[in-house]
């Protein structure tokens, strides 16, 4: 059994004990954050990859790509409008942002962005089709790097779970009834609509899940309240 030692130093005492366990929970908060930035960032590398594969989207990025063509603006920076949007519609709905809520708006949305401008076009099906699963696979790992970092769900689907507070309708309707109203909104709009969607619909859930436990951070001794951690349960979070 380690005993906790103490030096003076200049007349202050000093825990070798207390030394360690800050360096131990600095690293805790260098991983989490790691594993936001890099997961949001590969959120926004495989949304990408999912537009350029042109199979269809998943449901909140076939209304980005039909504001697109709308507007004239890229489908990233319609992304991080609709996010920031989304995210006022939280103040009636008192729900409590983290550092992942507000860091998603951006970081996707330029991702996605800096991600369209690198890729070769895709033509033929034996292109896109690796293409499409390609994305979706690393849309779920991307979700359980961003999910396992514990710094609050994203703003979308923050919306849908302060839905399900303020009707007491479930988060599974709440969802499917977004969704479904997003899909529509997007494709009358000229979004991309196709295998892909129900692929996406059909796996995002299992890969999220099984990368939630593979980029599990266990949880940090101190106890840190400076940003939200709770996620709700029986939802799958997507950025």
């Amino acid at each position: 059994m380690h005993q906790a030692t103490t030096t003076t130093q200049g007349g202050h005492v000093l825990s070798t004990q207390g030394h360690v366990t800050q360096r131990l929970t600095q690293g805790h908060l260098v991983r989490r954050l790691s594993q936001l930035y890099i997961g949001l960032t590969l959120y926004g590398v495989s949304s990408a990859m999912l537009v350029e594969a042109g199979l269809g989207l998943e449901p909140w990025n076939v209304l980005h790509q039909g504001l697109a063509e709308l507007t004239g603006l890229t489908i990233g920076v319609v992304s991080i409008i609709v996010g920031a949007t989304v995210l006022l519609l939280w103040i009636p709905l008192r729900q409590r942002p983290g550092l992942g809520t507000v860091s998603n708006v951006f970081v996707c949305g330029l991702a996605m962005d800096g991600t369209l401008a690198l890729l070769p076009e895709a033509h033929t099906l034996a292109v896109r089709i690796p293409l499409l699963v390609a994305g979706i696979l690393l849309n779920g790992a991307a979700t359980g790097l961003y999910i396992a970092a514990r710094f609050g769900p994203g703003p979308r689907d923050g919306l849908m779970t302060g839905l399900h507070r303020r009707t007491g309708r479930s988060i599974r309707l709440m969802r499917t009834a977004v969704e479904i109203a997003v899909v529509v909104t997007g494709f009358a709009l000229g979004g991309t609509v196709g295998i892909g969607t129900l692929l996406y619909a059909l796996s995002i859930g299992p890969l999220a899940q099984l990368f939630l436990r593979v980029f599990a951070v266990p949880t940090a001794s101190d106890g840190s309240t400076v940003v939200a951690t709770g996620q709700p349960q029986g939802a799958i979070l997507r950025p």
